[in-house]
């Protein structure tokens, strides 16, 4: 199995960025606008892209300011059964966001498309949130 792993520095208290990450206004100014979130253990996330299907995570573990966590129950069949986690560590001048998108079956050309798009998704975290100090 392959992983995706991201990190990121945000200017911006774990409670902000853990916010959010598990709210329709956080994930909607980050990822996409088309959303319905809770941040709620089993409950599953849908977000669409657009893309003629629908990606739908569930939520399978929530630490207040330190962790969030999903299982991808439907999207790209690359996706299906992968698990995304964010793990937020307050440091002395930021808060280190690490982004691990695990159990990847294989490394195709999507995965390396994906890691370039979870760095692309760490950049928008960090400008909105730190956009809220």
């Amino acid at each position: 199995m392959y992983s995706i792993e991201q990190i990121n520095y945000i200017k911006a208290p774990a409670a902000t960025i853990y916010k959010a990450l598990t709210t329709a206004e956080g994930l909607g100014q980050v990822w996409t606008r088309k959303l319905e979130v809770k941040p709620e253990l089993g409950f599953v996330n849908v977000f669409d892209f657009d893309e003629g299907y629908l990606t739908k995570m569930e939520v399978t573990d929530l630490q207040a300011d330190t962790l969030v966590s999903w299982k991808c129950v439907a999207s790209d069949q690359e996706w299906v059964g992968t698990g995304i986690s964010f793990e937020l560590t307050e440091e002395e001048k930021a808060t280190k966001v690490r982004l691990n998108h695990h159990d990847w079956r294989e490394l195709t050309d999507y995965y390396r498309w994906c890691s370039y798009n979870w760095a692309m998704f760490l950049f928008r975290l960090k400008k909105y949130t730190e956009s809220l100090n």
